[in-house]
């Protein structure tokens, strides 16, 4: 007597939906990389700043990254490849602050501390 195949179970819908996540392909987040304008902008603030040397080419090269490097080290903040935010602001390639009635007083800028005030008591002659 032959033996039949064990019968399997139709998979579930919540195994069918694993083994799709498994298989589905991961989108890359966040932004990828830099076009050439906003490089060329960053390169033409690192040349006016004496940090990078020769004409904006809009690539990211060596020097372009070395010359960011140098910003950000002699600011004592964290070297990165990439400019961060506050180097960006340093080369004056910050967020666009058209829209605000008092960008000089904005919260882009650091909270100036009023002294305390003295106690009634200690106002008294």
């Amino acid at each position: 007597m032959a033996q039949s195949a064990p019968s399997a179970k139709p998979p579930t819908s919540s195994a069918k939906k694993t083994v799709a996540r498994k298989h589905r392909k991961r989108r890359p987040r966040g932004q990828q990389k830099m076009d050439a304008a906003r490089i060329r902008d960053i390169q033409e603030a690192l040349i006016r700043e004496n940090y990078l040397k020769g004409p904006a080419t809009g690539k990211w090269d060596a020097a372009t990254q070395a010359a960011c490097v140098r910003l950000q080290a002699e600011q004592g903040w964290q070297t990165k490849v990439v400019p961060d935010s506050r180097a960006l602001i340093k080369l004056g390639l910050g967020p666009n602050q058209d829209h605000l009635l008092n960008p000089e007083s904005a919260m882009t800028s650091t909270p100036q501390t009023q002294p305390a005030a003295e106690p009634a008591e200690a106002k008294k002659p």
